[in-house]
C-alpha cells in the first residue's frame, strides 16, 4: 500500500460521520498517512471570520492545537471525548499526522474545494441515510460530492439508519 497518502474525512459531528471516521481509522489509514478532519460550518452573515476565510477556509490546525479548548472555542466546533479519542488513536497508534481544516459555506461545494485544495488521495464521509423523497427535496451532500470530487470517495452509511 502506498504511504504518505492524504486521506480526508468530512465531519458534521453526526453519528454517521463519527462512524465514517472510525471506519477510516480502522480500515484505511496507515503509518505515514495524513488524516484531514474536514468540517464545514454554515456562513452566519458577515462575521469577520466568515469574510476572512470564506474562500480558503481556516488555516490548517494540527491535532495538538485541536486538543486545546481555546482553539476549539475559537472555531466554535464541538469535539466530544469520543471523537478526540479516535483522533488521538490515529495519531499515536497508527502514526499518522492529524490535521483539521474548517470551511464556511455550502457543504457540497466546500468539501469538493477541500479535496482539490488539500490534494486528497481519498475522501471518506458518512451518509445521513435519507430516503429517495428526502434526497429529492433536501438534496444530498454525499451524492453531490461523490459526483464532483476529484478523488475516490467512500460513503459510510450508518447501519442503524434505514433511509425510509
Amino acid at each position: 500500500m502506498a504511504k504518505d497518502r492524504r486521506i480526508g474525512v468530512a465531519m458534521d459531528f453526526s453519528r454517521g460521520s463519527n462512524l465514517a471516521l472510525k471506519w477510516a481509522i480502522d480500515n484505511l489509514i496507515d503509518k505515514g498517512d495524513t488524516l484531514f478532519f474536514i468540517h464545514v460550518k454554515l456562513s452566519q452573515g458577515d462575521e469577520s471570520r466568515d469574510l476572512l476565510w470564506s474562500a480558503t477556509g481556516s488555516p490548517l490546525i494540527p491535532f495538538e492545537e485541536l486538543r486545546d479548548p481555546d482553539v476549539v472555542q475559537n472555531y466554535e466546533i464541538n469535539l466530544d471525548a469520543e471523537l478526540l479519542g479516535m483522533l488521538a488513536t490515529a495519531s499515536s497508534q497508527k502514526k499518522v499526522k492529524v490535521i483539521a481544516k474548517i470551511y464556511w459555506g455550502d457543504a457540497r461545494d466546500k468539501i469538493c474545494d477541500a479535496v482539490a485544495e488539500l490534494n486528497l488521495d481519498s475522501l471518506v464521509m458518512g451518509s445521513r441515510g435519507l430516503g429517495t423523497i428526502q434526497r429529492t427535496f433536501l438534496g444530498s451532500v454525499t451524492n453531490y460530492v461523490m459526483v464532483h470530487a476529484t478523488c475516490p470517495v467512500t460513503i459510510f452509511k450508518d447501519p442503524s439508519s434505514h433511509g425510509f
